[in-house]
């Protein structure tokens, strides 16, 4: 098998993860010239063309099979970094931008309890970089390579990867008592929840309509939607008048005890399971990850 330049690699790397040549290079301190060249000779060494030059920019098959190789070898340093650490803590020591451990987790326990279960990992020194997606579509991210784990409501294991239950997230529609009490004179039904305005995380979100079959046993529903790329946006909409919304309970626990909003369909309990999947690697720094996750998971969701 051949040996792979690792600054060449990481070259691929940061064209993908920036987007660009431009961006790459800027990236890596280097000319957008001394970029081309590295893809270049990495792709006449792969012979095939690693990434396709389209808007957005994307790796092809083989990129992203280097992709996963170059992260890969990320999480080895980093295993290294923390053996080191322990047997001589006060070495100084510098991580390399490039080093960051990518995970893939959805908006809401993002905006819930992910960041607080990450946050002693930061403090020891790991350098994390969050992508963030709807609960269906972050195991896309892993299943590519581009990421070394991710939180998704897909409960089936991916291929050379584990997976680890974390629970259900609890969800509740609400709205400001204003709107909730002018159009829908106080609470959702059958028949008043397609005259209103439901605000979605993006147009890939089918958690709002999901929430509105279920709450009334419909095989499907029409929703009108308006789209607020951000769980807090979405709270922050719903508290200016904008519509009716599905959110994390814990999310909005305190605006419903203070009466800013009104929880619209009291009586439905809907939960979202999720689940941690990672590469199925012996590695110090993703058990890591997996154990805070899980412990901080334990705390915030619901059992399954």
């Amino acid at each position: 098998m051949s040996t792979f330049d690792p600054d060449a690699l990481e070259c691929l790397a940061a064209i993908v993860e920036e987007g660009g040549f431009e961006r790459a290079a800027q990236r890596l301190s280097i000319t957008q010239s001394a970029v081309s060249q590295r893809l270049r000779a990495l792709e006449a060494q792969v012979g095939t063309v690693l990434v396709v030059r389209s808007r957005p920019l994307k790796a092809t098959a083989a990129g992203q099979l280097l992709l996963k190789h170059t992260k890969m070898m990320r999480l080895l340093r980093a295993d290294l970094e923390r053996d080191l650490r322990e047997l001589a803590p006060n070495a100084a020591r510098g991580q390399r931008d490039e080093d960051r451990i990518a995970v893939a987790i959805n908006a809401d326990s993002i905006a819930t309890w992910a960041l607080p279960a990450l946050t002693p990992l930061i403090q020891e020194g790991l350098a994390i970089e969050i992508i963030h997606d709807d609960q269906d579509f972050t195991h896309e991210w892993l299943r590519e390579g581009q990421v070394m784990g991710c939180v998704t409501s897909l409960g089936q294991a991916l291929r050379g990867c584990r997976l680890e239950p974390l629970g259900a997230m609890p969800y509740a529609a609400v709205a400001s008592p204003a709107f909730a009490a002018e159009a829908l004179q106080g609470r959702l039904t059958p028949y008043n929840f397609h005259r209103v305005p439901f605000i979605a995380f993006n147009r890939k979100d089918d958690l709002q309509r999901d929430f509105v079959c279920q709450a009334f046993g419909l095989p499907r529903a029409s929703l009108k939607q308006v789209y607020v790329p951000s769980s807090e946006g979405q709270v922050r909409a719903a508290l200016a008048g904008w519509g009716v919304t599905a959110v994390p309970r814990p999310l909005v626990a305190s605006l419903l005890q203070s009466g800013q909003l009104l929880d619209v369909a009291p009586d439905h309990d809907y939960r979202v399971p999720l689940y941690w999947h990672c590469w199925n690697l012996a590695s110090d720094v993703l058990d890591g990850l997996s154990r805070a996750l899980r412990q901080g998971a334990a705390q915030a969701l619901a059992p399954l």
